[in-house]
């Protein structure tokens, strides 16, 4: 287990300084804002195309991964609204924020960084182009487009889609993508300063990930709202992954470092602009709470899981 927390303690620690220079006011929140614009639209879109390029497009468009991980992510949305809707009776743009936050990883700013540590990072690349795929074109969209549908009461859907499809199209992970395979597919190669430029801001992409995370968590608050936030979180941190492992498990000679790689990606608290979506619809509170408390009980069941991957002999750590 110690082995195992060589591996996770260096992830939670760089969070932990980027919550330390804000309660030290080393940075602020702009400052901090600045970072994450760096990472979002230079660093991870970097990270994207590299490993669209340095890999054979076969290798990279993985048909199992992006079933496997999609369904098990589609499920775990439609169990999350039947639950917020017919059980607990919760509006309907209060239900898709609640089924977001069970569904869709952080995996550029956390489930990349613990996957390279543990698999390496050109497979970790490679799963997180996928997982941005089905996050970016399936389950944000959804959320949205439901959330939306559920806030302007007699609004087409369709128009709603339109809408919500058109400012996705400007995500600038999503650009990388397109770019990448783009390259990938016509087969062609970057000058060689571009690639080096582009190999250094994927580089630091991970550290500057995780140090946006901890300034983000800083001043948010949990009290009044545990019975929601441990519902998302639970969802998020033990469903998310289970039923994502049980689609692997029904599928014919499973590659590990596939298995693995969903594992760890599902296994990630959710997304990072989770609060900034949440509070469009009448959840800041809650959805803020939920990602402060999904990010730090992860350090527990992320450390828990790689100790569960590593003794079923799925990965090998050290």
């Amino acid at each position: 287990m110690l082995e195992i927390l060589t591996i996770t303690t260096p992830i939670f620690l760089l969070i932990g300084a980027g919550y330390l220079a804000m309660g030290l006011r080393l940075v602020n929140r702009e400052q901090i804002q600045g970072i994450a614009t760096f990472v979002l639209y230079f660093a991870l879109p970097a990270l994207v195309i590299r490993a669209l390029t340095q890999n054979p497009l076969d290798e990279v468009l993985q048909p199992q991964y992006l079933l496997a991980y999609g369904l098990g992510s589609v499920v775990i949305f439609g169990l999350a609204l039947i639950l917020t809707l017919s059980v607990q009776r919760k509006p309907l743009s209060e239900g898709a924020v609640h089924a977001l936050g069970m569904s869709a990883s952080n995996s550029g700013f956390i489930g990349y960084p613990v996957a390279a540590m543990v698999i390496g990072s050109s497979p970790a690349a490679v799963f997180m182009a996928l997982n941005m795929i089905i996050e970016n074109l399936l389950i944000i969209p959804a959320a949205l487009i439901l959330a939306e549908v559920g806030r302007q009461s007699g609004t087409g859907v369709a128009s709603v889609a339109r809408k919500t499809f058109l400012r996705l199209a400007r995500n600038p992970v999503l650009v990388g993508i397109m770019l990448g395979l783009l390259l990938a597919v016509t087969e062609t190669a970057l000058p060689r300063p571009l690639a080096q430029v582009v190999d250094m801001l994927a580089n630091a992409s991970g550290p500057a990930a995780l140090f946006v995370i901890g300034g983000t968590l800083f001043g948010l608050k949990v009290r009044g709202m545990l019975g929601d936030v441990g519902q998302i979180v639970v969802g998020k941190l033990i469903f998310h992954p289970l039923l994502i492992l049980g689609l692997f498990l029904l599928m014919p000679a499973t590659d590990p470092t596939l298995l693995a790689g969903a594992l760890l990606f599902a296994s990630a608290p959710m997304i990072s602009i989770y609060p900034l979506l949440g509070q469009r619809y009448g959840m800041a509170g809650v959805s803020a709470a939920a990602l402060m408390m999904s990010t730090l009980t992860a350090f527990v069941t992320l450390s828990a899981g790689i100790w569960l991957m590593d003794v079923s002999g799925l990965l090998t750590t050290g």
